[in-house]
């Protein structure tokens, strides 16, 4: 007969969801469905002062990204500053000042410095006309990609 009854006081439980369901209500009760503010040792706000305006953040600037010749030139190079991000940023800023041959032109600088020292030099036309185009890159990419 007690085993009997045992059985039945299992098959009870085990039909109600047993102390696993008595759990979760009671778990369901104590959770808490507002945020609670905790603000240490605050005062209030004077009522007669005027709210202090909040200082307007402009907003970051990102830097200008592009993928091409000098870019993987720039990345290739040996120098200790050079990024995907930096080199990224010149070759945009290249894209805007300098036509497709004269990037070409220019990405032998990366390898070859004098190159670019024998250009400046020159007195050629052709060589006079691209050192402008490339002084005025270099300019903008140096303020641009700082």
């Amino acid at each position: 007969m007690k085993n009997i009854l045992m059985i039945g006081l299992v098959l009870t439980l085990a039909g109600c969801g047993g102390v696993y369901q008595f759990k979760k209500k009671n778990r369901a009760a104590n959770r808490i469905t507002q945020p609670i503010a905790i603000t240490p040792n605050t005062t209030p706000a004077p009522v007669n002062v005027t709210p202090r305006a909040t200082p307007v953040v402009a907003p970051r600037r990102t830097k200008p990204f592009a993928t091409g010749p000098i870019s993987s030139a720039c990345l290739a190079s040996d120098r200790k500053a050079r990024s995907r991000a930096l080199c990224g940023c010149i070759q945009a800023v290249a894209d805007q000042s300098l036509s497709n041959t004269q990037q070409r032109r220019a990405v032998a600088f990366y390898s070859d410095p004098n190159r670019a020292q024998e250009i400046r030099q020159s007195n050629r036309p052709g060589d006079e006309q691209f050192w402008k185009a490339y002084s005025n890159y270099a300019k903008r990419a140096k303020a641009t990609c700082k």
